[in-house]
């Protein structure tokens, strides 16, 4: 199981900046493109009714003014993650994703 700083290293080298954001900031302003990411469901696997694996879940948004840009389909390509919608707010494009990590 990889730590949630592993996590942050592979989506700001994904990203190609440090605007990669935990959980998304309450007292500084975020710049665009950037990547918000939090804590999300999480997957345990039993047997014998034991859990002998535990995955954790995150949600990841990627937030752009640009709605044709290349990011969304690489986070989409990581292993354990699925789109799950497409929104505009403030005139900004959100892309939204589930990733076991």
């Amino acid at each position: 199981m990889a730590s949630r700083l592993e996590l942050q290293d592979l989506l700001e080298e994904l990203l190609g900046s440090t605007r990669v954001y935990f959980q998304q900031p309450s007292n500084e302003q975020m710049e665009y493109p950037c990547i918000v990411y939090q804590r999300d469901v999480a997957r345990s696997l039993f047997a014998n009714n034991l859990p002998y694996r535990y995955i954790k879940g995150y949600q990841v948004i990627y937030i752009d003014r640009n709605p044709d840009s290349p990011i969304p389909d690489k986070i989409a390509k990581l292993p354990m993650c699925t789109f799950d919608r497409h929104y505009k707010a403030d005139n900004l494009n959100h892309d939204s994703f589930s990733l076991y990590f």
